[in-house]
């Protein structure tokens, strides 16, 4: 084991005033990992991240609470969870990060609450004729041009 330790000196706050005396931040971490003092420094700063991940998957898909007080029901909920989160997210990945995805800020991905509010509760009508299915959208839908990239890459591979 050995110890890391970043050691951050601050003279101005966060608004831009200077600081009479310094303020200083002391981190440290044991760790076994055979990489270098900033690549340690970096893997630990980035936890927030996974917080965010947890979050994400929680809340957007609704299952704060597990529905059972039964493991295997749980597992099957907390299993179809995670098939439906990595379809939204390969579904965000391909439709909403494009150049013909409806205009938001410029993003490395996108929210799984972003993909369904973007994508999945898009208004359309579903029109049978001469023996075809066929799904209709409004005049103005933001959303045409991201759905029909989305389905081509399902439909033709």
């Amino acid at each position: 084991m050995r110890r890391v330790i970043r050691i951050i000196e601050r003279t101005i706050d966060k608004q831009g005033q200077q600081l009479l005396v310094p303020e200083v931040d002391l981190e440290g971490w044991w760790t076994r990992l055979d990489v270098s003092e900033e690549d340690v420094i970096q893997l630990y700063a980035d936890h927030g991240a996974s917080e965010q991940f947890h979050s994400e998957f929680k809340t957007d898909r609704d299952i704060e609470r597990l529905p059972s007080g039964k493991f295997a029901t749980n597992a099957l909920v907390l299993g179809l969870s995670v098939l439906a989160y990595n379809i939204l997210r390969w579904i965000g990945q391909n439709g909403l990060l494009g150049s013909k995805s409806p205009k938001r800020s410029k993003a490395q991905r996108r929210r799984i609450r972003t993909v369904m509010q973007e994508l999945m509760y898009v208004a359309a009508r579903i029109i049978k004729t001469a023996r075809t299915i066929k799904i209709s959208f409004g005049r103005g839908c933001r959303s045409l041009q991201a759905f029909n990239a989305v389905y081509r890459k399902l439909a033709y591979g």
